[in-house]
């Protein structure tokens, strides 16, 4: 049994942040309008939740994956959640408290410890995805743990002994070949590899890419031919990590550019073009233009998450940013000023020219973020519009999930899980993507509150 119950009032375990202690599975949900006839599948939604008290400073990033899935058949809708069983959670519950660290303050296991689990727990807490009739659960620290469509823990796979080092949370999936690409970053050498899984779910390919430092890349795009790495200035000190120091620290003398890779090319293919440092959690989509790249992303002026070395004294939140690489070099312009993050856009435009993204909408605080609407952007007209969720909402990543009858980019719905912060009671929001504004088609009240949570998916060959 875990237990949460005497965790400390740490502004990233409380509010909406608080974990659930339990895992529930209820059907028949109360539905407020009408859930669409088209809406046939699950949403899946990640998030960290961490099963015991911390053993020393706790970081929202640290806390043990978890599951929170809604699922759609026949009109009628189903709220589950289930831990990710890893080993490292699975060790914890033996011993019946806390035994790895987190990023703040990194411990060292017991040596029996080390020879069955790791050093560091995978937590698989970022993100779910299904690909080539896998779900897998993601962190971008560790491999892919793959889960059953009930959402019990099957285990970490590793593509048959092909994947090298750990994987992203933030894989692309081009939507003409069904090919996912990933890479992955790591303080150990080679700091950053990028590797492609077919449509079959086959890693066939891997290519070791040179950068001077380990860094946290978190996310990266892809266009039509090209993968687009953003080699920004957060970088591991494993050496301080092991004296309990922070593990990340920001470190703008030390550059930032980006590297463009031909998806058939090596290492030495890699094109660089120095940019002003800053900080990306999320983009929305690349493409290919008139011979440059042009990328979209939420952009910050440093590192906006606080790992520990310094105090965030002042406000650094993110804004929507467009990026033009051409050749050797890189511009970048501001495309609005609205405090923005968790972009999405449909999968059908992934690569290449998107017209609309979806992105939250909130605050940044020194330690936590929230958000309470969704922005859709018109990247054709400049235009945008939005929905808000309540005057006391938090809500989380709208997840675009496309109508099967639709042709149009933006023929289907947003999805996104709320939280009124003044009773705990969440629900189940689903909008129209071609209209935010008119309000919900369907709200669902839900059987407990769910946590704020990192990244989803809408998955429509998934019935568990």
């Amino acid at each position: 049994m875990t237990d949460t119950a005497d965790a400390p009032a740490h502004p990233m375990m409380s509010g909406p942040y608080e974990p659930v202690r339990d895992e529930l599975d209820v059907a028949d949900l109360t539905v407020h309008g009408e859930i669409p006839e088209a809406l046939h599948g699950s949403y899946l939604r990640n998030g960290g939740n961490p099963a015991f008290p911390p053993l020393g400073r706790f970081h929202i990033f640290d806390g043990d994956g978890m599951i929170h899935a809604m699922t759609f058949e026949n009109g009628r809708a189903r709220y589950r959640n289930r831990w990710v069983e890893s080993k490292g959670l699975v060790a914890e519950r033996k011993a019946g408290h806390a035994i790895f660290g987190g990023l703040m303050e990194f411990v060292m296991p017991d040596q029996e410890i080390i020879d069955t689990v790791g050093v560091m727990k995978n937590t698989a807490n970022t993100n779910v995805i299904s690909h080539a009739g896998q779900i897998l659960a993601l962190m971008e620290g560790a491999k892919p743990t793959q889960l059953a469509p009930d959402l019990s823990t099957i285990g970490e796979i590793d593509f048959d002994g092909k994947l090298e080092g750990p994987m992203t949370a933030h894989p692309r999936v081009d939507p003409d070949t069904g090919e996912m690409h990933l890479f992955g970053y790591s303080p150990f050498p080679p700091y950053l590899r990028y590797s492609m899984v077919d449509a079959h779910g086959v890693l066939t390919r891997s290519v070791e890419i040179d950068i001077p430092k380990p860094v946290m890349m978190h996310d990266f795009v892809i266009t039509e031919n090209y993968a687009i790495f953003f080699d920004l200035p957060a970088v591991f000190d494993l050496d301080a990590a092991i004296t309990g120091e922070p593990a990340i620290t920001w470190q703008p003398e030390q550059g930032a550019r980006i590297g463009v890779l031909p998806l058939d090319g090596e290492k030495g293919d890699v094109r660089w073009a120095e940019i002003e440092p800053c900080y990306v959690f999320h983009f929305v989509n690349a493409w290919e233009e008139d011979g440059a790249i042009v990328v979209d992303g939420c952009r910050s002026s440093r590192l906006m998450a606080n790992f520990g070395d310094e105090p965030l004294t002042e406000p650094c939140p993110p804004s929507l940013h467009r990026w033009r690489i051409d050749g050797g070099s890189a511009t970048v312009e501001q495309l609005d000023d609205r405090t923005v993050d968790f972009p999405r856009t449909a999968d059908s435009v992934v690569g290449r020219p998107n017209r609309f993204g979806y992105v939250a909408e909130g605050a940044f605080g020194p330690e936590i973020a929230n958000f309470d609407r969704v922005v859709k952007y018109d990247l054709t007209t400049g235009s945008t519009t939005t929905h808000h969720y309540g005057e006391h909402a938090s809500s989380g990543e709208a997840v675009f999930a496309a109508d099967p009858d639709g042709s149009a980019e933006d023929d289907g719905w947003l999805l996104n899980f709320s939280t009124d912060l003044t009773t705990d009671q969440s629900e189940f929001v689903i909008l129209d993507a071609r209209d935010i504004e008119a309000g919900p088609v369907a709200r669902i009240d839900l059987p407990r509150r769910v946590p704020f949570g990192f990244h989803g998916n809408w998955m429509p060959d998934v019935i568990g």
